[in-house]
């Protein structure tokens, strides 16, 4: 199988998704990922399920799937320049 990214410490803050993909953090404004993570509740949003190869997260709940790739799509959209984002565990 390929491996297309290393997805790690997935969890949300402030109606954001934070996580590290690839050995960098990310922080992601639910709204602009989907309306079912931005209205989903706290118990909705921590079931999810990291794709074996790293393609993307699932959350059996919500019935929603995002694609890691579509994630960076987001970040480039919306900053012309890659920013690493810091957070602490």
């Amino acid at each position: 199988m390929k491996k297309y990214h290393t997805i790690k410490n997935i969890r949300f803050e402030e109606k954001a998704l934070l996580l590290n993909i690839d050995g960098t953090n990310y922080k992601f404004p639910l709204k602009l990922i989907s309306d079912k993570l931005s209205n989903a509740q706290p118990d909705e949003l921590s079931n999810f399920i990291i794709s074996p190869s790293g393609y993307g997260i699932h959350w059996p709940l919500l019935d929603e799937d995002i694609s890691i790739d579509g994630l960076l799509k987001i970040k480039s959209a919306s900053k012309p320049h890659r920013k690493r984002t810091s957070f602490s565990k």
